[in-house]
This record gives C-alpha cells, structure tokens and sequence, in this order.
C-alpha cells in the first residue's frame, strides 16, 4: 500500500480512534484511579479500531499477549483491509488523569505494515528537537549541556535562551544539572513524555529540547509525530536485567547498543493523531457542555507534512 493510499483512506479514522479513547478516559478525570481510567481508554479504543476497515496489528502497546485485556503487542485489530502497524498509548499520562493534572492524552500512529520499530517494553535513552536546524545538531551521546550549546548555536542564541523538557524524576538528577550549568532553563513535566517531544515541534510552547530516559514504546509514537513535521530524534534501549534483553530478543533486536535515529524507528510515512484528555500545551482537553461533548484533537501526514487542528463537538 502507498502512502497517498494510507493517507487518504485512514487520516480521518486516526483522529476519530483517539477522540473516543480521550473521551472514555476523560469521565475518571480527578478520581484518583489511574487503572480505571487506562482500562476505560484501552476499551474505547479497541472496540474503535475493531470497527475499522484494516488489517492492523499492534507493534508497540501496552504490553504483552499475558497482560491482556491491555491492548497488547502482537494483538490483531479490524475487520480486514489495509494492513497497518499501529503504535499506541490509550491514555498517555494516567497519573495526568486520575489527579485532574494537564496533559494527558489519547495517542496513536499508524504506518505500512513492518515500517515501525517494534520496540520493547523497556527504558530508553531519548533527545529530540524540532525542525529548521542542520542535521546532526544534537547527538546522545554528547552531554546535555554539549547539546544546548550547539543547539543555541544553530538558533542563534545564548545557551541561556535554550528550555529544556525533561521528566522530573531522581535519575535525571545528572542531566538536569549539566543543562543548568550552562544557564538553559529547565522545563520539568511529572509525566507524558510523548507530549514533551512533540512541545520541541511547535514554537508556541517555547521547548527547544527534550532530554531524558523514557519508556521506549513513547518513543516510537513521539518520532511518529516528529516525522510527521519534522525534526531530530536519537534513542537508545536501557536494559536493566536479562529478562527485559530476552523480550527485544522475541521481538528481533539483538544489537542492543544501537543508537536509532528517527528515521529507523519510523521507517516510511506515518499517520499520528492525539486527542486531548486534560487541557495542556497543545491541546484542550475534553469538555461537557451545553448536553454536548467538545474534544481538540490534532491528525498529522507526514507524506503530505499537513497537521490538521479537529475541533469537534457531538451530543453526550
């Protein structure tokens, strides 16, 4: 299948998939149980997918086949049609939800079939920045402060004008204090990394970088929605014990100190759509009104580079 077909047939239904997780997800907003709220996602989102007319199979989800009824990885979803990889997160940020907080959203990305890297459930080592910068700008394997300076240079900026995103967790304590010892700004966020990359694509959240270790299935959904406007991305698996090197084994990685860059984890063009669950940087959350549901919800092509702001509004 091309990429104008996957476009054409499947752009809509993207978005249509997320919006229903998102309002699923959006009824336990505030009420403190995290589980319920993932459960209620991954539920609308199945039974959305299942209605499609496709051939998709779940390549990077919420875990695997014995972790059912999550969706898992390996899982077949459609009645029959185009066949599709699909990379998802029902409700990235359930911590978001459950506690009222922003940012929360309903994600997904889908591309031809055997084009996304079917990335274990583990860690991952991730930078990534926006588009209108040299190729090459930011590397892993320099120190975050390394990477500020020559991310500055090609803005034209001091390192001080530079804001980093970063996940606000104890093992980022290293990172955060080589960012502010060259006087960047450092943007801390409690969870929802896939957001935190995509806020280095759009100029109005002020996010230059994105640095930090993170689940490795967000990061082939966030070089997804990179793709999709461009931008730089490397990642590298962190494997922390012999069970989690077996699981990238049964899904065919074996070089475990590869360094990806965006293009290896997304290998043709992609599909990403994100509905909002709580109001945030990019997108308004779900809102009741007037007997009437209004979600804000984002669709982009990375073969058309279109990104597509959906504001829709239906009777609750």
């Amino acid at each position: 299948m091309s990429t104008e077909q996957l476009d054409s047939a499947l752009v809509l239904d993207a978005v249509r998939v997320t919006e229903i997780a998102a309002i699923a997800a959006s009824t336990l907003v505030g009420r403190g149980d995290e589980k319920a709220a993932d459960q209620a996602a991954v539920d609308a989102m199945r039974t959305a997918l299942n209605a499609l007319s496709i051939d998709g199979e779940i390549v990077i989800g919420e875990g695997e086949r014995d972790e059912a009824p999550m969706l898992y990885i390996g899982e077949k979803v459609g009645r029959g049609g185009a066949a599709i990889d699909i990379a998802l997160d029902p409700l990235e940020g359930t911590t978001l939800t459950a506690k009222a907080m922003a940012n929360a959203l309903a994600v997904m990305a889908w591309a031809p079939k055997g084009t996304l890297l079917n990335a274990p459930d583990t860690y991952m080592d991730k930078i990534a920045c926006g588009p209108g910068y040299p190729a090459g700008v930011i590397d892993l394997d320099r120190s975050p402060a390394d990477n500020v300076r020559a991310l500055a240079a090609a803005k034209g900026v001091a390192a001080e004008e530079i804001t980093v995103c970063v996940l606000d967790r104890p093992r980022h304590a290293e990172i955060i204090a080589s960012i502010r010892s060259v006087g960047a700004r450092v943007n801390l966020i409690t969870d929802g990394d896939v957001a935190g990359v995509m806020h280095t694509a759009d100029p109005a959240t002020g996010i230059d970088l994105y640095v930090g270790q993170g689940g490795a299935p967000e990061g082939v959904l966030a070089c997804a929605a990179l793709k999709c406007v461009g931008g730089q991305f490397q990642g590298r698996l962190v494997f922390r014990n012999a069970d989690e090197k077996e699981r990238a084994r049964r899904v065919g990685i074996t070089d475990f100190d590869k360094k990806y860059d965006l293009h290896e984890m997304v290998r043709a063009d992609a599909i990403f759509a994100a509905t909002g669950v709580t109001k945030g940087a990019l997108l308004d959350g779900i809102r009741r009104e007037g007997g009437h549901i209004v979600t804000h919800s984002l669709v982009m092509s990375s073969s058309t580079r279109t990104v597509r702001e959906v504001r829709m509004r239906r009777p609750a």
